[in-house]
């Protein structure tokens, strides 16, 4: 285990990088603890995996240091850096059994047979192979193959990190569930520092301890699952953690206030400066419909069983409601925020302090 710090890096994938739209990454500065587990969460291009590749020696930062507990790893190749690393499709030997294809990473490194077996026999057991250990691996399907790779992942107790780009992908949605509380376990049990990529929410809160947030190639928040929901850092981490995600609207200064869509926003105990792009973040479980409040237009009501989301115009921009089934929708609903639930940026970022009162 190794604590892995990034120090610095920027890169890009230009010879010549001008400005910062030219960087995959722009500027990231983390340290990932021994033993911690991790998700890094973002959509596709936001820099996870090529800050993914750096850690494990694939890709040469263009500016900045990678440390593996306090030493200058930057310049070794990834063979020397003693991690192991899951891509997103399996790569595993077809004319190996599964057995020889788990087996394979510690034959490399000396291990001795019975330990080997020993190894061998638990992932096994743990991926659900154990009655396919004798067979080809040329005749699985694209599942069972990616469970090879994640177990070949696995099996070494003696790795500086193990590094997970969306390991998942191909397997089905019950499998997946049941591998990512098995992921979660082996990682409580072994105290490996864990890396794991994806783009699904629901992947990263449910296996990391802290989930660190990536867009457009910067890490815009790093908390609990409980942190990135009561308080997303970056209306971005709002919007995209959450199902729906959270609301954000503009908000308006004048001498009476704050407002946004209307609705108006209790003072802020914070001088507040006017300066920037002032916005209000309310996610759609603190949004109320009722007789009093600012006028908006129901869209469209979309039923999910045990709540329903309800879309409005709220003086032209979109607002979101979830509301518990069975509530009543005013068919000329007027909206107001929960007290307490609402956040306040300027320039997407968090105004610093508590959210408005």
């Amino acid at each position: 285990m190794a604590r892995i710090e990034i120090s610095g890096v920027r890169h890009s994938y230009l010879r010549a990088p001008q400005s910062d739209e030219d960087y995959a990454l722009r500027r990231i500065d983390h340290v990932w603890e021994t033993g911690g587990a991790y998700a890094l969460l973002g959509p596709s291009g936001c820099g996870k995996t090529s800050l993914l590749n750096i850690m494990s020696g694939l890709v040469r930062p263009t500016e900045g240091r990678i440390l593996f507990d306090g030493r200058d790893v930057t310049d070794l190749p990834t063979e020397r850096r003693n991690i192991a690393q899951v891509f997103q499709f399996p790569v595993i030997y077809d004319t190996m059994t599964v057995a020889e294809n788990l087996a394979f990473p510690l034959r490399n490194r000396g291990v001795r047979d019975a330990e080997v077996g020993r190894r061998v026999d638990e992932m096994l057991a743990i991926l659900g192979l154990a009655d396919r250990g004798r067979q080809r691996a040329r005749g699985l399907s694209a599942e069972d193959k990616q469970k090879i790779s994640l177990g070949r992942g696995l099996i070494r107790s003696d790795v500086n990190a193990i590094l997970f780009d969306e390991p998942l992908t191909v397997i089905d949605p019950l499998m997946k569930w049941e591998l990512r509380t098995q992921l979660r376990q082996l990682h409580q049990r072994l105290g490996h520092t864990m890396v794991y990529v994806t783009h699904d929410q629901t992947e990263a809160l449910t296996f990391a301890d802290q989930v660190v947030v990536m867009h457009e190639g910067m890490i815009v928040q790093v908390g609990t699952p409980a942190d990135l929901f009561e308080r997303p850092q970056h209306t971005f981490v709002g919007y995209f953690i959450g199902s729906p995600g959270m609301n954000v609207l503009p908000v308006r200064a004048d001498g009476d206030g704050l407002s946004a869509g209307g609705v108006r926003l209790d003072p802020s105990p914070l001088s507040l400066s006017t300066e920037g792009r002032l916005e209000a973040g309310v996610r759609p479980e603190h949004v109320r419909l009722g007789r009093e409040g600012a006028p908006a237009r129901l869209l469209r009501v979309d039923d999910l069983g045990r709540r329903r989301i309800a879309r409005l115009d709220l003086s032209g921009v979109m607002l979101l409601a979830a509301l518990p089934e069975g509530s009543e929708i005013p068919s000329d609903p007027c909206v107001t925020f929960e007290p307490g639930m609402v956040h306040l940026y300027r320039d997407s970022w968090r105004v610093s302090g508590e959210r408005l009162p």
